[in-house]
């Protein structure tokens, strides 16, 4: 039976080599580096013996290129920073050559370094990476952004975050300073910055926000941003006032899959889907469990935010051009805990081209360029649905029209919705306004 070789994936940085990850090493025939990881590894005892078998290569994907034909031939050392697995490299490697062509010797992972040098613990501390990558055009997408870190530390009180040269201490210091409008003040927070951690010369700056904002650090570093005081689920200052739901579940503040209601979606002068239109609109997307949602003129994001908790499995992208509104959507998005969202910022129209072609849209908002946006769906999505609420018999006529034209099999369904109020102690019905829900479905 001929021996399968592996991939040997060692971190390095804090620690010398064990036992396994030193046989390893000694037996591989090529051990590949990044220029940055070669620097670290000649400072290691073992390098000069091994020194003929390094191969530096430039980037991720000639890396994986180089296993991936050389592999089952070779015996491969890949040197990789920390733990592998801690949004690392690790997590690459096995989805290209499979879990049984790779062994792991994790190392210490800087985030767990950085907070020892700060001693603080870091077992309830949110854990994030902003290392997209060096190369702008192959970044890969996070499932949180730097703009998200304001909404964060309104549930946490303590994160932790991996950084890179574009999202760097400064700027993530500046976004915070920025939105001190809907947060605590900058002064209510203490960031550190752990630079080059492992190196001769790591250290380690403290400081609040508006110096650290002032200040340009050595790559690599982490940052740990922590809350002087506990703050509060409806954070000081807020613009926003969200009723907080009791239970714990699957988000953090839930104990449901399905059912929020508008006091419990951060939204801005009432302009959100209706808890029972939104219900209705969910029941005619039929939602698969994995595939690709487009939620067109999103809003709040509260059609976003129920169809992701639904299906975790879902990407959804959230199509939203207004400031308010991708706040809202943030807000929400890092609180019921659904980073499978994809904040699209622009235009609907010109939006879509770089999407995915979607399996189910949902249009709350067209901008004034609903024939446009069918088109340009019936164009892109081969087979699914189409789901529209239309407040008034013009969109509706229009929706039906545009519907039909773009290859759209079309129903319609009427919602309408009365609500109890106590007038005078004694309880009434009051009527919202009518919603056609247009659905276009194709096969």
């Amino acid at each position: 039976m001929q021996t399968v070789s592996k991939v040997y994936i060692i971190g390095i940085g804090y620690k010398p080599f064990d036992k396994k990850a030193l046989e390893a090493i000694n037996r591989a025939d090529v051990i590949l580096a990044s220029r940055r990881l070669l620097e670290v590894f000649e400072r290691y005892d073992e390098f000069e013996t091994v020194r003929d078998k390094v191969r530096v290569l430039s980037n991720i994907e000639e890396t994986t290129a180089y296993m991936r034909d050389r592999y089952k031939e070779e015996t491969i050392v890949l040197l990789a920073s920390g733990d592998p697995l801690f949004s690392g490299i690790g997590r690459r490697v096995i989805n290209e050559l499979g879990k049984g062509a790779v062994e792991i010797f994790p190392e210490l992972s800087s985030i767990q370094v950085a907070f020892s040098k700060i001693k603080e613990a870091w077992d309830d501390a949110f854990l994030m990476s902003l290392h997209g990558g060096p190369d702008p055009e192959k970044r890969r997408r996070l499932p949180y952004e730097i703009t998200d870190i304001p909404f964060l530390l309104q549930s946490h009180n303590k994160i932790a975050i991996l950084t890179d040269r574009e999202n760097n201490p400064a700027a993530i210091a500046k976004e915070i300073v920025q939105s001190s409008s809907f947060l605590l003040h900058p002064s209510s927070f203490t960031m550190y910055v752990c630079e080059r951690l492992g190196y001769p010369e790591e250290k380690v700056t403290e400081g609040n926000p508006e110096e650290i904002a002032r200040m340009s650090f050595s790559e690599p570093n982490v940052v740990i941003i922590k809350t002087r005081v506990d703050i509060p689920q409806s954070a000081a200052g807020s613009q926003y006032e969200t009723k907080q739901p009791e239970t714990e579940g699957r988000g953090p503040e839930t104990g449901f899959f399905f059912g929020l209601a508008e006091d419990d979606i951060a939204h801005s002068r009432g302009l959100i889907t209706k808890d029972e239109a939104r219900a209705v609109t969910i029941h005619k997307l039929r939602l698969p469990r994995c595939g690709v949602l487009w939620d067109i003129g999103a809003g709040s994001g509260s059609v976003s935010i129920e169809a992701a908790r639904l299906c975790p499995a879902l990407r959804v992208f959230a199509v939203e051009k207004d400031k308010e509104q991708l706040d809202n959507i943030k807000r929400n998005r890092v609180r019921f805990n659904v980073p499978n969202i994809e904040l699209i910022e622009g235009p609907a129209l010109e939006s879509l081209e770089s999407l995915p072609a979607p399996d189910r849209v949902f249009i709350g908002g067209s901008g004034g360029q609903l024939e446009g946006l069918v088109r340009r769906i019936g164009e892109r999505m081969l087979s699914g649905i189409i789901v529209l609420n239309a407040a008034t018999i013009e969109t509706l006529h229009d929706a039906v029209h545009h519907f039909e034209i773009a290859g759209f099999i079309t129903e319609i369904s009427q919602v309408s919705i009365s609500r109890s109020k106590i007038v005078n102690g004694r309880m009434h019905m009051s009527a919202l306004n009518p919603v056609f829900i247009i659905t276009g479905r194709k096969n």
